[in-house]
């Protein structure tokens, strides 16, 4: 992107609009520009958004974006990429460090709730997709993929021991995405929803304490209960 200039920070960009004087075109840092384009498809829905919408909200006029992308396939395929990326990098970091089965599953937790923290509205766009498209399939993939390596550091965990092994692993790990994927739809930055740490320290004490080696089976005693 010729009118892009690139910058990284530590933090989800937020949109950089630099204006050269009046009537100039309004350019943007590279995660600026796809900020702003995740809102769009957050706020609309990634099908009814058009380009039209996306150029309007950048303040591009709608030749001028499809000059430096070939649509929102293009930009779908980047703002899902960043999100896929990044669990990605969190469960390699994971297996890269030293520790039992169980700190490695605990690390794994914070690590890809961290992310989802980080990245919200890109985490948010890749858990609202369907499959209707084939970049939306190879998303799709990749996030059982994703799914498949938490329910082998699950699985691991309960073969040594460490966590309970009365709950099968996929599905374990189905409900702990879902507990960490949940944050989406009420977490906002800087709202009354707690500090950073303390929403991720719940949620690794929550799923920690719930696979507790040696917790007794709930789900068992409530169907005994009712049966007495």
């Amino acid at each position: 992107m010729s009118t892009v200039a690139g910058r990284q920070t530590g933090q989800a960009a937020v949109p950089v609009p630099r204006r050269g004087g009046r009537g100039r075109p309004a350019r943007y840092t590279k995660e600026g520009l796809l900020d702003l384009v995740v809102a769009v498809f957050n706020e609309r829905g990634y099908e009814a958004a058009s380009m039209d919408d996306l150029a309007k909200a950048s303040g591009f006029t709608k030749s001028t974006f499809y000059h430096h992308v070939s649509g929102k396939e293009e930009l779908l395929r980047m703002a899902v990429n960043r999100a896929l990326d990044a669990l990605s990098a969190a469960l390699d970091k994971t297996v890269d460090t030293d520790g039992t089965p169980v700190e490695k599953l605990q690390d794994a937790i914070r690590r890809t709730t961290a992310v989802l923290l980080d990245e919200l509205p890109y985490v948010t766009l890749l858990l609202r997709i369907r499959g209707n498209t084939v970049i939306e399939r190879e998303a799709l993939a990749r996030r059982r993929a994703i799914d498949t390596r938490l329910s082998t550091l699950v699985k691991t965990a309960a073969d040594a021991g460490e966590i309970r092994a009365d709950i099968d692993p996929r599905l374990v790990s189905r409900l702990l995405f879902g507990m960490v994927n949940s944050i989406t739809g009420w977490y906002r930055p800087n709202a009354r929803t707690g500090p950073r740490k303390g929403i991720v320290d719940a949620v690794v004490g929550l799923a920690m304490e719930g696979l507790r080696a040696g917790r007794p089976n709930v789900m068992i005693q409530a169907g005994q209960a009712s049966s007495d």
